[in-house]
């Protein structure tokens, strides 16, 4: 099975980041991958630009990588209640291939926040979006309070119940 991962995120130190990528090393035998966002940075999405210069080659690259993997983990982060100005833009220009983004391929939807919120709005966002964008979300899950439930020097979440839960949402890409 070969699992792509990515934070919604652009920051280097994402905590988004660490998630994803934790929750991948739990799919038992995948192929991970991965993704940093900076590696997709392009000009903000206007149609004017696309009637001008086309899609660029990193939009057309992401989505090839959603076409190539059998299941996908990504967190969001939260700006401002919301998508970061990084993933908007990349999924903006993405969905410019297709409105079918994510090709129907079982996903994870994560976030995180240093807060209690856990960044639930941007899931729910991102979640209640979802059929429209053919994201096949296999589960959702929440992390609150990022910096007490998750060793850093370890990679790994220390709360079980959490912990628990990852396992569950992850194991659900199996089936």
């Amino acid at each position: 099975m070969k699992v792509l991962a990515f934070a919604a995120s652009s920051s280097r130190q994402s905590i988004n980041k660490q998630l994803a990528t934790y929750a991948a090393s739990l799919v038992e035998g995948a192929q991970v991958e991965v993704l940093d966002l900076n590696d997709f940075e392009m000009p903000i999405y206007s149609s004017d630009r696309e009637n001008e210069q086309g899609i660029p080659a990193q939009a057309q690259m992401f989505y090839k990588k959603i076409a190539e993997a059998d299941a996908i983990i990504v967190s969001f982060a939260e700006h401002n209640g919301s998508y970061t100005a990084a993933y908007k833009n990349l999924f903006d220009w993405t969905s410019r291939i297709s409105q079918k983004v994510y090709q129907d391929t079982p996903m994870v939807l994560l976030a995180t926040s240093p807060g209690p919120g856990g960044a639930k709005s941007v899931l729910g966002s991102a979640t209640g979006s979802a059929p429209f964008f053919a994201m096949d979300v296999k589960a959702s899950m929440s992390v609150p309070s990022f910096y007490d439930v998750f060793d850093s020097e370890k990679g790994e979440l220390t709360d079980e119940t959490l912990k628990q839960q990852l396992k569950e949402s992850v194991f659900s890409l199996q089936s």
